[in-house]
C-alpha cells in the first residue's frame, strides 16, 4: 500500500520508486468510467484510504478543480462546484454544484468514487461517508509548503504522482526563481492588500500575506486589529499609512481598478498612486492557493522590479 501523510512530504518532493506504478494497465474507457493508468493501490493520504483509483471525481473546491487538471487527472473528473471557472475543461462538465449548500442527492446522483472538499459546510463528510462515499479535505493553504503538499496528496490519491511531483517541483522552481530576482528594500516596501472595496484586507499570518513576506515587504495591516488577521481597515488608517504598494484583489466582485481607487477621497495623493503602484490582481488567482498562485506570486515581483528600477 501508499502510503502518504502530512509530516511525509512537506516541502520534499516524493520518491519516484516509492508512489508509481512500473506500468499500470489501462481499462476500457466506457459512457461510466475513463481509461487511466494507475499508480499502485490501494493509497493513504492522512486518514483517507482509496482501495481502487477513483474515475468519477467530484470537486467541489475551486482550488482542488485547477490541481486536478493540473496533474492530468482531468478526465477522471465528472462534476465540478458552481465556482470551479478554469480551467475551461471543466467549465465545459455544465455541472454547477453547490460547495457551500451542498445537495447529497445532486451529489451522489453521479456515482462518485471520490469527492474533494475545501471545507465540510456542516455534515457533509458523514452522510457521504453513510453512502460509502469517499471524501477528501484539501484544507485552504496555511504555507506555501501546503501548496506543494497538496499537489502531491491529489496526485497519489488519484493515481497521478508522477505528473504531480512535477507540477510541485516546477511550482516550487517558479518560485524560488521569482523571489531570487527580487532586491529587498532597506526600509521594506509598503502595501495595502485589498479583498473587497469595504478594505477588508489581511496580516502577515495568512498565507497571502506569507507571499508578500518572501519579497521582504511589509504589510500595513498588521496589528490593526490584535488577534484578527482579516482586518477590516479604515480609508484613514490606509491613507495615514500612505502604502507604496496596493493591490488590488477585488477587481472582478467589486469593479476595483486603479481609476476608482485614485477618485476615493483622499486616496489622490497616496504614494501607491501618484507612482502607478496601484495593482490590479485577478480575483480568481488571488484567492486560490493552486498552481496559478506563481501567477501572483509573478505578479507582485512584477510590481516589486518595476519600482526599483
Amino acid at each position: 500500500m501508499n502510503k502518504l501523510t502530512k509530516a511525509g512530504i512537506a516541502g520534499l518532493f516524493l520518491s519516484l520508486t516509492a508512489v508509481l506504478a512500473s506500468c499500470g494497465s489501462s481499462s476500457e474507457s466506457s459512457s461510466d468510467t475513463v481509461a487511466v493508468t494507475a499508480d499502485v493501490f490501494p493509497v493513504t493520504v492522512g486518514d483517507l484510504t482509496l482501495d481502487a483509483q477513483p474515475t468519477r471525481i467530484i470537486s467541489l473546491s475551486p482550488t482542488a478543480t485547477e490541481m486536478l487538471y493540473a496533474i492530468g487527472a482531468g478526465p477522471q473528473v465528472v462534476a465540478v462546484d458552481e465556482y470551479s471557472n478554469y480551467p475551461a475543461e471543466a467549465v465545459a462538465l455544465g455541472t454547477p454544484l453547490s460547495g457551500f449548500e451542498p445537495n447529497i442527492e445532486a451529489i451522489s446522483g453521479y456515482t462518485p468514487d471520490l469527492v474533494i472538499i475545501s471545507y465540510d459546510p456542516g455534515s457533509l463528510v458523514e452522510q457521504l461517508s453513510t453512502l460509502d462515499i469517499p471524501v477528501f479535505v484539501a484544507g485552504a493553504a496555511m504555507s506555501i509548503e501546503n501548496v506543494y503538499e497538496q499537489i502531491e496528496q491529489l496526485g497519489v490519491l488519484t493515481g497521478n504522482s508522477q505528473k504531480a511531483i512535477e507540477v510541485s517541483k516546477t511550482l516550487q522552481t517558479g518560485i524560488e526563481e521569482a523571489v531570487a530576482s527580487v532586491q529587498f528594500s532597506d526600509p521594506p516596501l509598503s502595501y495595502y492588500y485589498e479583498l473587497d472595496n469595504t478594505y477588508y484586507s489581511v496580516t502577515s499570518n495568512t498565507f497571502i500575506g506569507q507571499i508578500f513576506n518572501l519579497f521582504g515587504m511589509r504589510n500595513i495591516a498588521d496589528n490593526v486589529e490584535a488577534g484578527n488577521d482579516y482586518p477590516q481597515l479604515s480609508a484613514e488608517v490606509i491613507v495615514s499609512a500612505d502604502p507604496d504598494f496596493i493591490f488590488l484583489a477585488d477587481t472582478k466582485c467589486c469593479a476595483q481598478d486603479a481609476t476608482t481607487v485614485a477618485a476615493r477621497d483622499g486616496w489622490g495623493g497616496l504614494k501607491a498612486v501618484t507612482a502607478n503602484q496601484v495593482v490590479e490582481l485577478d480575483d480568481d488567482v488571488a484567492s486560490r492557493w493552486g498552481p496559478r498562485v506563481l501567477e501572483l506570486i509573478t505578479a507582485i515581483r512584477d510590481a516589486v522590479v518595476a519600482a526599483n528600477s
